[in-house]
């Protein structure tokens, strides 16, 4: 009697064991999640990793070694083209301007002074020219001496001489005025080139040198870019890249702005690909820039590439690889079976497939479940 009691409650103890395995362990383990297709239209899109870059970075440097003087812009402030950013130290280049420019006024005034002799000259001519031709007649008729003649003739030839004179130091005069001139305008562009100016509307992006440092022609003092050069450099994988065209749209997340999406296009495929990583380059552009922005910031692009009409969509978590072959599985008659689909895209977590029914129900596969297989009970 104990024993016949003894196997009843070990019965009892397997029974209540089993059921608990069955509907703790068992059940859970073989129940799924599930999920039924969606039919309609899918835009494909091709992600790519890069950083906020730029068409064009104008490094601003200074055209001549000196001395920072002072700096009228700084780091993270706009410009405009032709605004002063930089004023380098000239140290006595002005003055030697202003010593240049008296040289010029002395040599026009020179030049100024020479032409009123020559018009006093010129009347000193005209009257001796008068003395000479009245001595002339006047010897002819035997009225005047010989020496008379002489000095009249000799008084002539003389203001001819000064006036010679005269012409030929006003030349040289004016030649003065154009070395003078030509040494001031040599001087000017000299001075203007410690005087540095933005060469486009633009936006600071680095500051490199402080004031009163002394800098070298090459050495960078800002650095300016156009925010209409601004874009995205990213880099896509070229076994994914072949549909990317100039002019497609894209949307662009910031890593400062990671819950926003940005509207992008775009602007250039770089011909040459990457031998080592074997990625092309694509530079996509915002269609409105964010301010500010920041350049070399880390960014996601996602290129619309395609649209797909009227086709199954599913997650791309239910795709599996069984036997070199994509599908997923799905429930006929409360077991699993496999169904081979074809892929026709991929947009961010959703997938475009071919061979697959709309209506069917799909097992989403998970590793803290028992490992699905063809035939296997699913609930």
């Amino acid at each position: 009697m104990k024993n016949s009691i003894k196997y009843a409650l070990i019965a009892l103890a397997l029974l209540v064991g089993g059921a608990i395995f069955y509907n703790k362990v068992y059940i859970p383990k073989s129940t799924y999640a599930k999920v039924t297709p969606v039919r309609g239209d899918m835009q494909l899109q091709t992600f790519g990793i890069g950083n906020v870059g730029a068409k064009e970075i104008y490094n601003i440097t200074a055209l001549t070694a000196s001395k920072i003087k002072a700096l009228h812009t700084d780091e993270g402030e706009w410009v405009k083209k032709g605004q002063l950013l930089v004023e380098m130290d000239a140290v006595d280049l002005p003055e030697l301007v202003k010593e240049a420019k008296i040289s010029v006024q002395k040599a026009q005034m020179e030049v100024t002074a020479s032409r009123k002799d020559l018009d006093a000259l010129y009347a000193q001519r005209d009257l001796a020219l008068v003395t000479y031709e009245r001595y002339k007649k006047l010897k002819i008729q035997s009225f005047a001496s010989q020496s008379e003649y002489d000095k009249a003739k000799a008084d002539l030839d003389a203001i001819k001489a000064q006036i010679a004179a005269t012409k030929a130091h006003i030349n040289s005069a004016m030649q003065e005025v154009k070395r003078a001139q030509t040494s001031v305008k040599a001087l000017e562009v000299k001075l203007s080139r410690y005087d540095i100016y933005a060469p486009v509307d633009g936006y600071v992006i680095a500051k490199e040198a402080e004031v009163a440092q002394s800098v070298l022609p090459t050495q960078s003092i800002f650095k300016i870019v156009n925010p209409q050069d601004v874009w995205i450099r990213t880099y896509i994988d070229e076994r994914i890249s072949g549909d990317i065209k100039v002019g497609q749209k894209a949307a662009i997340t910031l890593r400062s702005h990671a819950d926003k999406k940005f509207a992008g296009i775009v602007k250039r495929i770089v011909a040459q690909s990457d031998a080592v990583t074997q990625e092309r380059e694509v530079d996509v552009a915002f269609e409105k820039l964010p301010i500010p922005f920041y350049i070399n910031e880390q960014a996601e692009v996602l290129i619309a590439t395609q649209t797909l009409k009227d086709i199954v969509k599913i997650p791309t978590e239910v795709i599996v690889h069984k036997d070199g072959k994509s599908g997923v599985w799905i429930v006929e008659n409360e077991k699993a079976h496999f169904q081979k689909v074809k892929v026709l895209g991929i947009s961010d977590k959703t997938a475009a497939v071919k061979n697959l029914a709309a209506n069917v129900i799909i097992l989403v596969p998970a590793t803290n479940k028992k490992p699905l297989s063809e035939g296997s009970r699913v609930h």
